[in-house]
């Protein structure tokens, strides 16, 4: 396994309501891509729709990963004001969200 400055990602699988529509799934993606700028623990963004074949998805259809340096980084995003104002609107616009912070680990074979 690798040693060294370990970064922490940030993971949140949405399940947008029925409502919703992809014009206001666009704005809420940019909404939420902004951050970055505005929150200087957030180091990067990236977001994606399930592709999968497998219909494992359980309803969930947009992943969102941001990164961080350290669980402190996380927890000054998290009460930022910025990300508490972003996040009641993307929260009321979902039916079931999960988030699961992590240290990824590159396990060599």
């Amino acid at each position: 396994m690798e040693g060294g400055k370990r970064i922490v990602k940030h993971i949140l699988l949405a399940k947008f309501k029925d409502e919703i529509t992809e014009d206001q799934i666009d704005k809420l993606i940019k909404g939420y891509a902004n951050l970055i700028n505005l929150i200087e623990p957030m180091k990067a963004f990236q977001c994606g729709k399930d592709v999968s074949i497998e219909n494992l998805h359980q309803g969930f259809t947009h992943v969102f990963e941001s990164t961080f340096e350290s669980t402190q980084g996380i927890a000054e995003y998290i009460s930022h004001p910025a990300h508490v104002e972003f996040a009641n609107l993307f929260l009321a616009s979902l039916d079931k969200v999960i988030v699961i912070d992590y240290k990824p680990t590159l396990i060599h074979s």
